[in-house]
């Protein structure tokens, strides 16, 4: 059994591209041979800033689903599940709005971009100030300690720590909750018990983080107890209640080396991508007509890579021999820029094959692909059940 839990969502958006691959999904796919992991397709977050135009959205989240699939996702590895059918996230949400500061959500630095951004929506609804919260409440959900986020996704996550804390410190002592604490301390077993108290008493006296560490990596490990028990150890570690609610780690991800067709960041709002299931005639017509260095105005003139967005697809997919190839040739006019562009083209189109096999199969087979999405809605179901029972119990709603 995995001691950490990976969660990691994505928006509906229909068809993935090139950049999904390898900003999301190359990560997903080593993630799931290492952690237990969650994956799930967002359809409640889709609608923060598309309420007014839902459009396709169920559409999107099965094409969304076959894609995942065909790159490698494997739902013998993780669970993947779709947001809306897992009702306790809305359980939650609502529960933890009851004790969420407003400052605390008008602070996350996405709420002002995106409203700079998007003029021509309505941002001010509920929904948009809300969704961090959402997005809390589906990380807290499933007690996991580890998402994947880039840089500028720290500031959620932090968001959801300062949630969990502050929930925790608010409903986490339970009454009697020194005697049972030190009940399961007895539970861990005669060795494991004192080296337990001694970590603990370390970290509370000396501020040792190690020892914080190395004590939660020890109840990580402990199968004989009962999730209740464990909880409230994590808690008494600290010298708090009950942790009821588990604060997630960031697992920094490295930004996608995949540049769009025009050298900036592949979009669909910029119309420079390339499908994970392009016909292979199209994927060579957009890569032969990409932009090149402006300074190559003939056959005869030399360029510069740095200055050609064909450059940064050599990175992605080209040998430094082939790499070396391009540099001389084209800063000496050696060669031109569709004999430079031929690799790229081979490239895409060998990364994509067996992709564009798999997704071909799985279309032909939907029950194949919702029976995935059925279990994984199951299983994700049982594990919200079970924060959501402490949850209730915790704020006194557990009408028994």
């Amino acid at each position: 059994m995995y001691a950490d839990r990976v969660l990691s969502g994505m928006r509906p958006t229909g068809n993935l591209h090139l950049g999904h691959y390898h900003g999301v999904l190359k990560n997903w796919i080593n993630l799931q041979h290492e952690y237990e992991c969650l994956f799930f397709a967002a359809d409640w977050h889709a609608l923060t800033t598309h309420y007014d135009s839902p459009g396709d959205i169920e559409g999107n989240v099965w094409q969304m689903v076959i894609d995942w699939l065909a790159a490698g996702v494997d739902p013998s590895k993780a669970t993947l599940f779709i947001q809306s059918r897992v009702i306790e996230h809305a359980e939650l949400h609502l529960l933890l709005s009851m004790m969420t500061p407003l400052g605390w959500l008008e602070r996350v630095p996405t709420y002002k971009d995106q409203q700079e951004k998007l003029t021509e929506k309505d941002l001010s609804t509920y929904g948009f100030l809300g969704y961090p919260l959402l997005m809390s409440a589906d990380i807290l959900i499933y007690r996991a300690n580890r998402v994947p986020v880039g840089e500028d996704q720290v500031p959620h996550l932090e968001f959801a720590r300062e949630v969990a804390r502050r929930f925790n410190h608010m409903y986490g002592k339970e009454p009697g909750y020194q005697e049972k604490a030190e009940a399961a301390v007895k539970k861990l077993g005669g060795k494991k018990a004192k080296l337990y108290e001694e970590l603990r008493t370390r970290f509370q006296q000396a501020g040792d983080d190690a020892a914080l560490e190395s004590a939660k990596a020890l109840l990580g490990e402990t199968q004989n107890l009962s999730l209740g028990d464990k909880e409230r150890l994590y808690g008494y570690l600290e010298g708090g209640g009950k942790m009821i609610l588990t604060e997630p780690q960031a697992l920094l991800t490295e930004a996608s080396k995949m540049p769009g067709l025009d050298g900036q960041k592949m979009s669909k709002s910029y119309g420079n991508t390339i499908s994970l299931r392009e016909d292979p005639d199209n994927v060579s017509k957009k890569i032969r007509t990409m932009p090149t260095d402006p300074a190559r105005g003939r056959r005869t003139d030399p360029g510069s890579p740095d200055k050609c967005p064909v450059w940064q697809f050599h990175l992605v997919y080209s040998t430094p021999e082939v790499r070396a190839w391009v540099q001389q040739g084209c800063t000496t006019a050696g060669i031109g820029c569709i004999e430079c562009k031929q690799p790229v083209i081979e490239g895409v189109l060998k990364e994509l094959a067996p992709i564009q096999e798999r997704a071909r199969a799985l279309t032909e087979d939907p029950d194949m692909v919702k029976n995935i999405i059925a279990d994984g809605c199951d299983k994700a179901r049982d594990l919200a059940r079970e924060t959501m029972r402490d949850v209730r119990e915790s704020m006194g709603l557990s009408f028994g």
